[in-house]
C-alpha cells in the first residue's frame, strides 16, 4: 500500500506560482513512476507532468516551460513548481504513483485526495 497526500495548492493571482508538494508513505520503492493530474469543474481529467526512476520527465503541453516536477528520494516528496500561472490552469490537483511507466500516463495504482489551485485573472 501506498499513501499520497498533497500540499501547497491555495489562491493565486494570474502570472504568480505556487509549489504543489506530495508526501508518499507506504511501499512507495515499488512506484517507479510518479506523476501530477488535474482536473477543472466539467472537464476531463488531464495528465499534467510524470517523473520516472531515472529522472526521465513528461508535460502536457499545456504547461510545458512552465511548470517543474522534481522527486526526492530521501524525503519521498514529490513537488510540482508551477509558474506563470494562468486562469486555466485551475482545478483540483491530484498526486498519483504506478509501479510502471506506462500505467502512470492511463491507470496508476495509488491517488491522493487532491489540493485545490485557483487561479485569479
Amino acid at each position: 500500500q501506498v499513501q499520497l497526500v498533497e500540499s501547497g495548492g491555495g489562491l493565486v493571482q494570474a502570472g504568480g506560482s505556487l509549489r504543489l508538494s506530495c508526501a508518499a508513505s507506504g511501499n512507495i520503492g515499488s512506484m517507479n513512476a510518479m506523476g501530477w493530474y488535474r482536473q477543472a469543474p466539467g472537464k476531463q481529467r488531464e495528465l499534467v507532468a510524470t517523473i520516472i526512476n531515472g529522472g526521465s520527465t513528461g508535460y502536457a503541453d499545456s504547461v510545458k516551460g512552465r511548470f517543474t516536477i522534481s522527486r526526492d528520494s530521501a524525503r519521498n516528496t514529490v513537488d510540482l513548481q508551477m509558474n506563470i500561472l494562468k486562469s486555466e490552469d485551475t482545478a483540483v490537483y491530484r498526486c498519483a504513483a504506478a509501479k510502471w511507466s506506462w500505467n502512470i500516463r492511463s491507470f496508476p495504482d495509488y491517488w491522493g485526495q487532491g489540493t485545490q489551485v485557483t487561479v485569479s485573472s
